[in-house]
């Protein structure tokens, strides 16, 4: 899906350490703080930027975590158990899966299947039990969205602020700007 665009232009690769805190990833992935310090503390989706380092220090997010939880919170909502929902990102982790953008996630609401072709998707419904598919994809640009008009924040402390040109400098921006002048 991203293929024409360098490794570090594809959605998920954070310019520079660039990250989001916490209220702004509830904002894009649509879940509460709540969730999002529980899903952290228990180790579901971690901030990829930067952990929590001790009181009045914040997490970072990136987009690819950003990502997983909005990922998270649709399986949550059709009904998955977080003990399945945990098992499935696991699974996605340990197996390596880089471009997200490529799978849709199935479910007959108790186990979660991940699919990357159309044969896959034929071979799941033939068993004849009702499945639901999250698109990976359309998530992305929701995800892309949400996270445009949000302020990003740099990892390191002693780094300069994110300001309106820092953040022209982020992925999202240089896409937009890509398919503006095109």
């Amino acid at each position: 899906m991203f293929d024409d665009l360098p490794a570090d232009q594809r959605p998920g690769a954070t310019p520079a350490g660039l990250g989001y805190r916490g209220p702004t990833a509830c904002s894009a992935a649509g879940i509460t703080y709540r969730q999002l310090d529980y899903w952290a503390r228990t180790g579901l989706v971690e901030p990829s930027v930067r952990e929590a380092s001790g009181s009045g220090t914040q997490r970072l997010y990136s987009f690819r975590d950003i990502l997983v939880l909005k990922i998270v919170k649709k399986l949550l909502d059709a009904g998955i158990s977080l003990q399945n929902i945990r098992t499935a990102i696991s699974t996605l982790r340990d197996r390596g899966v880089e471009d997200l953008g490529q799978i849709t996630l199935m479910s007959d609401g108790t186990t979660v299947y991940e699919c990357t072709s159309t044969d896959e998707v034929v071979d799941l419904l033939q068993g004849g039990q009702a499945v639901f598919a999250i698109a990976v994809g359309r998530h992305v640009r929701d995800v892309e969205g949400s996270l445009a008009l949000l302020p990003g924040e740099r990892a390191r402390e002693g780094d300069a602020a994110v300001t309106d040109d820092a953040v022209a400098a982020d992925e999202l921006s240089t896409r937009r700007r890509r398919r503006t002048t095109a």
